[in-house]
């Protein structure tokens, strides 16, 4: 059997990777990938990038540069610019990064699906249920982001960032295995509540949740001056206000992980952005109806 079927063959065996990814010491896992991906090591680095391709897709061709000094410059690479053009139409609300299409729909009452079958409470998410009431009516969109993607996230349309409430966390897994097993997981991990409004659209609100997982070290976010991660003490919620332009750089992750998309009334979604299917950062998702 070659490397790539066996792999294939791991990867899909549900118990095999649950248990993997999942009971293990998961925190104490996560913080030792932080400090090992930060060792400068050129030699070390490109070692421990074979060893990644055993397990991933990962593909280097479009990174700005392809030797890297640590496993996080390689995590955390730029890509070569016009790579990930933002659609320029206002009425479209773009992919703010790359990444799987997960569960999706509209925001009818207090819960949505992380799977099918799999609800959690928004106002659980988001630990506001005002915040989840002000998201009445409107859509949720997950995008799941592997640890071989771009994993840069940016503004899907022209935004003011208002507030992050940073909540610590689980670091579960959050393949679709997990998802399927435990319960409100995307509730149970480390994650950000980036608050925003559209000022173009009578300051209608828009809400990005990166949540962390298993082995991501940090979440940044460019307009802050910290580095948010399990060892961060606080403060819990952080005002802080920031316009931003579509398609400008908001964040990134330091390993993959999953963004959670939350919008106002009056989008509906692009033909085609449907579960399973791979978007790129840029990407038409919604369009105003």
């Amino acid at each position: 059997m070659n490397l790539a079927r066996w792999r294939d063959r791991l990867l899909l065996n549900e118990d095999l990777n649950f248990l993997l990814t999942n009971r293990i010491p998961r925190i104490a896992a996560t913080r030792f990938m932080g400090w090992f991906s930060r060792i400068r090591s050129p030699a070390l680095t490109r070692a421990s990038i074979a060893v990644w391709r055993l397990f991933t897709d990962l593909d280097l061709s479009e990174a700005r540069q392809t030797r890297f000094e640590s496993l996080q410059a390689c995590f955390t690479r730029e890509l070569k610019p016009g790579l990930r053009p933002f659609d320029p139409d206002p009425a479209v609300l773009c992919s703010p990064s790359d990444g799987i299409v997960g569960a999706q729909g509209r925001i009818d009452g207090t819960q949505v699906l992380q799977a099918k079958g799999s609800p959690y409470p928004l106002s659980e998410l988001l630990r506001s249920p005002e915040l989840a009431r002000r998201m009445q009516g409107g859509r949720y969109l997950t995008l799941r982001l592997t640890s071989s993607m771009y994993h840069r996230f940016h503004a899907p349309q022209d935004l003011v960032a208002e507030r992050v409430t940073y909540l610590s966390g689980d670091t579960w897994n959050v393949n679709p295995i997990a998802l399927k097993r435990v319960e409100r997981l995307f509730c149970r991990n480390e994650r950000a509540v980036i608050e925003c409004r559209l000022p173009w659209l009578a300051d209608a609100p828009l809400v990005l949740v990166p949540v962390a997982a298993v082995l991501v070290a940090s979440i940044r976010l460019h307009w802050l001056d910290v580095t948010l991660h399990l060892r961060w003490p606080g403060p819990h919620r952080i005002e802080r206000t920031a316009s931003l332009a579509k398609g400008q750089e908001m964040g990134w992750f330091e390993h993959g992980s999953t963004i959670i998309l939350l919008l106002p009334p009056g989008f509906d979604p692009e033909p085609g952005v449907g579960e399973g299917g791979r978007v790129k950062a840029g990407q038409p998702l919604f369009r105003m109806s």
